[in-house]
């Protein structure tokens, strides 16, 4: 019996290969989905990993120890301290890392105040991290290199000599300074360094380089740990700083990476706290987690609808060679044949191609994910393994099921329906209960996904699959009975070949199931091309608009108008070149990004038309300018509470200076009174931000009556006029005789008293909303309640989002009563800034913290787990269209015997050439185009109903107006390339067919 069934398979090779293909696309792709999976967790954690900076790839173990010096510390704390030279070793357990120690403290000696103070550092292995401009690296005790900027800064080189002093900070506002704390050590200069790659892990979370006190780059003095034994110090920090080799943080090693980390946070609390363990691992680790979840969500909705596009094909295909093979069925029946014989002989040729292409299926799913990983991840392979194979026998299992249930219904029927030419019609009820079912399970998946959120597991993995296919099967019921309509007219308007081909398709029992398929096929291949276009898209959108220009530069902290004054002088023209500053959103305030408005349009990348600048910036009054080394402030103040004094702060902004001036005048003396003070940074003028009056803390019911009766270099009609200054909750204003009349009113529950401002800024302040901003107010620069109104409303706001809120910089700041310098300035560049730009920032005072380029971010999220799962898509995308080519062609396989009987019939009736050429070769591909069109539109659907709970945002991603249907052009584009292939493939099959008609 096997011996027959071998035989039958080798005289229908044709279409056992055919099978035996099709079930190995099938298997493929249930095999390719695991196995890339494996390439993409490793590609997600090598791209996660290339992606982070230095402090997300190492480990800090820090100890602060106590000073040892007698009399200074308590006895017990020092015998406390845990010394990392003796247990570093210990806490040494994240396997793949390299370790480095390192101390240091503060010293002065250098710079000429002591409110900068330089980092004395020894660190180890330090002279092959760095790059020698001028002299030699440091050997002895007394040896000591200098960077190249502080080098030029104090005039010193190779061969000089200094002192330093060990220095601590003294907080105390009253001080703010590094007091010298310490014998002062006599150092020789060997050296002049730059370093070589700030970003190596093997400096650690350290951040030697970036800003530094006095708004200066940060660059150390380096020295042998014998220096910082010898010198007379105090309090030492000590640390130990473990950065990641090569292949530490590969996704195989990552369990042993948390382990080990585990081990050392707890070996540190052990030790107490005078430990701290400073690490950005786990954020790392939880980014990769968050990228591989996200592509284990992507890849198995459409690596399950071509499975289940497989079992139909496998259903139609087996269904087709049982059609062709109803005479042979009939005859073993005749004979006599017992159940077992008769199903064993009609199942087991299909049984034999099935179970080859299982067997093929597993090695070519494999070694399609090993070639596509070797193109798409060099370097990172595919890792094979059994694991792959994990779906497989469930996809084999599938398609052998499938092949039963499609021979059961010929296995079945009597003889003498098994004899007819022209086989009886399937029964509709049967038929369309079936489909009815597969319908059901459709929308029960998708009501599953809608209750879970978008919760792709368990039934909603199903959903994408079922809807594609029960569309497919609900459009081919409705469609193709519209062919015999068609058929019937052509004929009777005397169009044969038209006609002809019509009835093919529509008396064909096997017609509709074909047609169901190719568009099953064609829907998975557009839904592939929505999932990818609508992904990349997104990827765009966040690179461009999240970055909010072509390039953003961080600089290290300075006052607004010095940022805004740097940046003009570098781009005069504003067409480069902008000054920004973002503030992060409070607990129920949006964020605010404020920007020198003259450069929204040129350099601001924005979703949709930007906004008008005059609309943020309207016209205003001139600000109150004070010019002078030496200012001087008149004041009258009456009806002050004995024993509760009034203090007065000036706040000033340098108009082209780095650094704001908070001037405290000290308490108010009753009567009229001169306050003097220097100012030299106002030489070329400053703006008056605010007078600030306030009490001390804890006092309550202040009261009394300023006057301002001059103001260095402001006219005594301004002074005069109310309306064109501002005072805040506490006060109000009013025209004296001699001046500007302060009245305080109250200044309970006001922490920082109340605030005179010149009115040159509008208030509420203009400003352009995106999103749902209920409140009237936004935290300001200076961390106050700013009030704000709506002049535009915009989609998003370039780098933030929604909701979000977009100022004028420099309106902002005039509103600002603070003096401290921003922390978050940044420099937004177009594409069109010069290579030099940053250079140019650094010749202007500024210091260069970070460069981001959305090119960059686009490559990083290129590198996530969403974009990389969309790869599988393209994969999904051609293995659909094979399976759909295979049904045409296994198709026109069983129907060429019996069509080229019947047309080389109807040619010898009569029926012309022409006419048996059209329709012999226009057949499938009508039937293709029409199928083409009616798979577009269900995966349009399917995408409707399902494509937005697929994670294609990336990690985290910002609230940005993000695309969620695919543009035109990428559904004609797919649809025209789908068409040309099957339809190229129908009409091949076609012209074999063709052939054979005599």
């Amino acid at each position: 019996m096997i011996a027959l069934v071998l035989a039958m398979v080798w005289t229908r090779r044709g279409q056992a290969v055919t099978l035996a293909l099709l079930t190995m696309c099938g298997v493929a792709a249930a095999v390719a989905a695991p196995a890339y999976l494996r390439a993409a967790d490793r590609a997600v954690a090598a791209g996660q990993v290339a992606a982070a900076d230095a402090g997300s790839r190492s480990l800090t173990l820090i100890a602060r120890q106590h000073d040892p010096r007698p009399g200074k510390s308590n006895p017990d704390a020092v015998k406390a301290d845990v010394k990392l030279t003796e247990t570093g070793t210990s806490l040494a357990g994240l396997p793949g890392f390299d370790y480095v120690y390192a101390a240091e403290y503060a010293t002065l000696g250098i710079e000429p105040t002591d409110k900068i103070r330089t980092r004395f550092v020894y660190r180890q292995d330090v002279c092959a991290h760095l790059t020698m401009v001028a002299g030699r690296c440091i050997i002895g005790e007394s040896d000591l290199m200098i960077g190249r900027e502080t080098a030029a800064r104090a005039k010193l080189a190779p061969g000089d000599t200094l002192s330093l002093t060990y220095a601590f900070y003294n907080a105390d506002p009253r001080v703010a300074a590094f007091i010298p704390d310490g014998t002062p050590k006599r150092f020789l200069i060997t050296g002049v360094y730059e370093p070589g790659d700030p970003a190596d892990a093997y400096w650690g979370r350290h951040n030697y380089f970036g800003p530094d006190t006095g708004g200066r780059t940060g660059e150390p003095v380096f020295v042998t740990y014998a220096s910082v034994g010898r010198m007379d110090h105090g309090a030492i920090e000590l640390s130990l700083d473990g950065g990641a080799a090569p292949g530490a943080l590969t996704v195989d090693r990552l369990p042993a990476v948390r382990d080990g980390l585990a081990r050392v946070q707890a070996r540190a609390a052990d030790l107490g706290t005078g430990l701290e363990v400073d690490t950005g691992i786990p954020a790392l680790l939880a980014r990769i987690d968050a990228g591989r979840a996200a592509a284990h969500r992507i890849v198995p909705v459409l690596a399950v609808c071509l499975v289940l596009l497989a079992c139909l094909t496998i259903f139609l295909a087996v269904g087709y060679g049982t059609e062709g093979r109803r005479p042979e069925l009939a005859v073993v029946a005749l004979r006599g044949a017992r159940w077992g014989q008769r199903w064993w002989l009609a199942t087991g040729e299909n049984l034999v191609a099935i179970l080859i292409g299982t067997a093929l299926g597993c090695v070519a799913g494999q070694v399609l994910v090993d070639l596509f990983a070797a193109w798409r991840f060099p370097g990172l392979g595919a890792d094979p393994g059994l694991a792959a194979l994990r779906w497989a026998p469930f996809a084999a299992a599938a398609a052998v099921v499938t092949a039963l249930l499609a021979e059961r219904r010929q296995l079945g029927r009597p003889v003498a329906e098994l004899l007819r030419r022209v086989p009886p019609a399937q029964r509709a009820a049967s038929a369309i209960a079936a489909e009815a079912v597969v319908v059901l399970l459709a929308a029960v998946a998708v009501v599953q996904l809608v209750l879970s959120d978008g919760g792709l597991d368990g039934v909603g993995t199903f959903a994408t699959g079922l809807v594609l296919v029960a569309a497919a099967l609900v459009v081919a019921r409705l469609v193709l009975p519209w062919a015999t309509v068609f058929a019937r007219r052509q004929l009777r308007d005397g169009r044969l070949a038209a006609a002809i081909a019509a009835f093919q398709l529509s008396r064909r029992p096997g017609g509709a199931r074909l047609f169901a398929l190719i568009t099953a096929s064609v829907a998975v291949v557009g839904y592939a091309a929505c999932a990818v276009d609508v992904g990349s898209r997104g990827r765009q959108v966040q690179a461009d608009l999240g970055t909010g220009a072509a390039r953003v530069v961080a600089v290290g902290p300075l006052s607004r108008q010095g940022l805004l004054a740097a940046v003009r002088a570098v781009d005069p023209t504003g067409t480069f070149a902008m000054a920004a500053v973002r503030l992060p959103a409070s607990t129920d305030q949006p964020p605010v990004l404020a920007v020198d408005t003259a450069g929204l349009a040129t350099i601001t990348t924005w979703d949709g038309d930007p906004p008008d600048r005059h609309d943020l910036r309207p016209d205003t009054a001139d600000p109150v300018v004070l010019r002078g080394a030496r200012l001087s402030l008149d004041l009258t103040s009456t009806g002050l509470t004995i024993g509760k004094p009034l203090l007065a702060t000036v706040t000033l902004a340098p108009i082209d200076g780095p650094a704001d001036l908070s001037v405290e005048l000290g308490e108010l003396r009753a009567g009229r009174h001169a306050y003097d003070f220097p100012a030299a940074a106002c030489a070329s003028g400053c703006r008056l931000k605010a007078l600030q009056i306030a009490g001390r803390q804890g006092s309550l019911d202040l009261t009394g009556q300023i006057t301002v009766n001059a103001l260095t270099g402001v006219s005594p009609a301004r002074l005069t006029d109310p309306a064109g200054w501002r005072v805040s909750d506490g006060g109000e204003l009013t025209a004296g005789p001699n001046g500007l009349r302060v009245a305080v009113t109250s200044l309970n529950r006001l922490p920082d008293g109340m605030f005179v401002q010149p009115a040159s800024v509008p208030s509420p302040l203009p400003v352009a909303v995106a999103g749902d901003v209920a409140r009237p107010t936004v935290l300001g620069l200076d961390g106050r309640p700013l009030p704000i109104a709506s002049a535009v409303r915009i989609p998003a706001v370039p780098g933030l989002g929604t909701p979000a809120v977009l100022a004028d910089l420099d309106l902002a700041d005039q509103a600002a009563t603070d003096a401290a310098p921003t922390s978050n300035a940044q420099v937004w560049l177009s594409a069109s800034a010069p290579g030099d730009i940053l250079d140019r920032l650094r010749d202007h005072g500024l210091v260069v913290v970070s460069d981001t380029r959305a090119g960059q971010v686009r490559d990083r999220l290129d590198r996530e787990g969403p974009a990389l799962a969309l790869w599988f898509y393209v994969i999904v995308a051609g293995l659909a269209v094979a399976l759909a080519a295979g049904a045409l062609i296994l198709a026109a396989a069983v129907d060429r015997a019996r069509r080229v009987e019947d047309l080389s019939a109807l040619r010898g009736q009569g029926l012309t050439r022409v006419a048996v050429r059209r329709a012999t070769l226009l057949t499938y591909p009508v039937l293709v185009g029409a199928a083409v069109v009616a798979g577009m539109a269900i995966a349009l659907l399917g995408w409707r109903l399902t494509g937005w709970a697929l994670p294609l945002a990336g990690i985290d991603p910002p609230a940005l107006p993000l695309p969620s249907a695919p543009r035109v052009s990428t559904l004609l584009g797919t649809a025209a390339v789908a068409f040309v292939v099957l339809a190229g493939v129908a009409l091949l099959a076609g012209r074999r067919t063709l052939r054979a008609i005599r």
